[in-house]
């Protein structure tokens, strides 16, 4: 499957790309870890959704990505984080593993009707770790204004938004992508860059990867047009695309991300990070297909799991944002 370079996001990533002033991209170091990275079996490792059938798999999947952001905290570095007594989460999964221990306990975070209610108390009772929900407050009132959008637009459950479209992230304004993005702000992730709309659609995009990369394999949930997904621009990927020498940040930046300096939402070296992301590893992808046999040939999101995965646990400082969007 080819990369399409004019996709929504893709594509307006591009003035940023050519006018960079806080990183530089290094093509040969790019071509070189490419054929590293081509040596990986990119097979996709199912969750541990197994036992879940497919409309729970899409609830528990847009629960997670409508709260998928700031999980390490602002002030101490530190990442949320658990131990169950056998295991050690961290981040996103210590998130998700609290999830299934709610819902297992009868707390139903999946109906829009208890989300519209829920209060910052309630959240923090079910969301303890090592240190408390990094920006809590703000989850909280996520969690609010999506499920008064669902109870308006969708009698409280994610099905019906689901159901109300066709399978594509794009298509005249009823894509998945679309409509999620115009129904739902939590979901509108973009920037401004000279003047220009900067599309990032982090979690939207996750989102539906999510669903897809669960239920696909069985036919029950498949995207027709995932050509035009990219990365997840986050915290993590910029750690491993760094740490390879590809990316490489100006000595004013590089301190910022090393001290802890906050890195302001919509400024312009968020939008570099961030557009570096989305382009790298489009272009990882590109190089990496080109040694593959055709069945084995891999899809963006794919490499992004793999560096998120390789990279989330790390302890090198990552650049800090304070924003709702990853």
């Amino acid at each position: 499957m080819k990369i399409n370079w004019d996709s929504k996001v893709l594509h307006s990533i591009k003035p940023v790309i050519n006018n960079l002033q806080n990183l530089s991209i290094d093509r040969g170091q790019l071509i070189t870890e490419a054929k590293k990275l081509s040596t990986y079996n990119y097979e996709i490792k199912y969750s541990n959704n197994s036992n879940l059938n497919p409309e729970e798999v899409i609830r528990k999947t847009m629960l997670i990505n409508t709260l998928n952001f700031a999980f390490t905290d602002f002030e101490s570095q530190i990442k949320y984080a658990l131990n169950d007594g056998e295991n050690t989460f961290s981040d996103t999964d210590a998130m998700v593993y609290q999830i299934d221990q709610a819902v297992k306990n009868g707390i139903d975070l999946y109906d829009g009707y208890f989300l519209q209610d829920i209060t910052e108390t309630t959240f923090k009772s079910i969301f303890t770790a090592n240190i408390e929900m990094p920006m809590a407050k703000e989850k909280t009132y996520v969690l609010n204004k999506v499920g008064e959008a669902l109870v308006e637009e969708y009698k409280g459950d994610w099905i019906n938004f689901i159901k109300g479209g066709p399978k594509k992230l794009y298509h005249n304004g009823e894509g998945l992508i679309e409509r999620l993005v115009s129904q739902f702000d939590r979901f509108r992730d973009t920037s401004i860059y000279l003047e220009e709309e900067v599309h990032f659609l982090k979690l939207a995009q996750l989102a539906f990867w999510g669903i897809h990369r669960e239920l696909a394999k069985d036919g029950e949930f498949y995207i027709e047009d995932m050509e035009n997904m990219t990365a997840f621009a986050d915290y993590i990927v910029p750690v491993a695309l760094e740490k390879m020498g590809i990316v490489t940040y100006a000595d004013k930046l590089k301190n910022k991300i090393e001290q802890g300096v906050l890195i302001e939402s919509d400024s312009i070296e968020e939008i570099e990070i961030r557009a570096a992301t989305l382009f790298v590893t489009a272009q990882l992808t590109e190089e990496i297909n080109k040694v593959k046999a055709e069945e084995e040939k891999i899809i963006i999101p794919q490499l992004d799991f793999k560096l998120w995965t390789d990279f989330h646990a790390e302890q090198s400082a990552h650049h800090l944002t304070k924003t709702i969007m990853y």
